[in-house]
C-alpha cells in the first residue's frame, strides 16, 4: 500500500490498514462546508478513530483546520475536534497557528480581520521523534552573552556566558504563504507548511499519510524528503492532479 494513492472513502480505505502502521499524518480536512470538494463530505468522529489505531506509539497527526463563523458565531468545530481526539487517546502536544499571507476583510462584520487556522499537533504518547527547525535569526549571533535563569523559589542561578549562535527554533506561529498558483483543487495546502511538518516530526524511511489528500501536496512533500507516502482521496478528479504531481519528482528513496 505504500507509495500510492488510493481512490475511495478514507474511512473505508483505513479500515483495511493495518494497526500502528503510520509514522504521520499530515492533512487538513475539509470543514464546515467552506468548500465543495465536489460534493464529498466526511465522518469526523469515525476517521478520528482511524487514525488513532494506525498511528504508531509515538507517532503524531498534524490536522491542519479552522472555524466558519455562521449567523454572527463562529462554528467552533476546531475545538470540538480537538477535544474529540484527546477523549479517543491522542495528546495535544500542541496548538500551533498558521499565519496566512492573506485574508478577507469585510468590516461590515464587526470583528478583526481573520487569517490564520490550526494546526493541531496529536501524538500517541510521546513523540518519538522530534527534528527542531532553528531558522529564526539570533540579534546577537557570534556574540557571548550572559545567560541565567530564575529559579521556583525565585532566586536567580548563573550559568555564565555562552556564544550565541547564527539560528534559534521558531515559535509555534508559522507564516506561510498561500499558494497563489491553482492546480484544480478548491482549497490549496501550501507546500511549505506540509514539508516543514513532515521534517519536524518524522525521519527519512518513515511512513506519512494524508487520508484526504486533494491535490496531493502532503505526498509530495514527502516524497522529495524521502519518506514513504499513503494518500487516499474520494475524488478521481484530484487523485489524477495528485499522481501528476508526484510524477513529475524523480524518485530518490523509492
Amino acid at each position: 500500500m505504500k507509495n500510492k494513492i488510493i481512490q475511495g472513502n478514507c474511512l473505508e480505505v483505513m479500515k483495511t490498514m493495518e494497526d500502528s502502521c503510520i509514522d504521520l499524518t499530515v492533512t487538513s480536512p475539509p470543514y464546515d462546508n467552506l468548500r465543495t470538494y465536489n460534493g464529498y463530505t466526511f465522518d469526523f468522529e469515525g476517521i478520528a478513530r482511524e487514525l488513532f489505531r494506525v498511528t504508531k506509539q509515538g507517532g503524531v497527526v498534524v490536522w491542519v483546520v479552522g472555524d466558519a463563523t455562521i449567523n454572527g458565531s463562529e462554528t467552533g468545530t476546531s475545538f470540538k475536534q480537538a477535544l474529540y481526539f484527546k477523549e479517543i487517546g491522542f495528546n495535544l502536544h500542541d496548538t500551533m497557528i498558521w499565519e496566512k499571507s492573506s485574508f478577507n476583510h469585510d468590516p461590515r462584520r464587526g470583528r478583526y480581520k481573520q487569517f490564520f487556522e490550526f494546526m493541531f499537533v496529536l501524538t500517541k504518547g510521546k513523540p518519538k521523534t522530534y527534528n527542531e527547525i532553528k531558522d529564526v535569526p539570533i540579534k546577537n549571533a557570534g556574540k557571548m552573552v550572559k545567560s541565567s535563569k530564575r529559579l521556583p523559589n525565585g532566586t536567580i542561578r548563573d550559568y555564565g556566558y555562552i556564544k550565541m549562535g547564527d539560528f534559534q527554533a521558531r515559535s509555534n506561529i508559522w507564516k506561510v504563504n498561500q499558494q497563489t498558483k491553482s492546480n484544480g483543487h478548491p482549497a490549496i495546502f501550501p507546500e511549505k507548511l506540509a514539508e516543514d511538518h513532515i521534517i519536524s516530526w518524522s525521519n527519512e524511511g518513515d511512513t506519512i499519510l494524508d487520508p484526504m489528500c486533494g491535490s496531493g501536496t502532503t505526498l509530495k512533500m514527502a516524497k522529495k524528503n524521502n519518506r514513504n507516502y499513503i494518500g487516499i482521496e474520494i475524488s478521481e478528479e484530484y487523485c489524477k492532479i495528485a499522481e501528476a504531481r508526484l510524477q513529475a519528482l524523480p524518485n530518490t528513496l523509492f
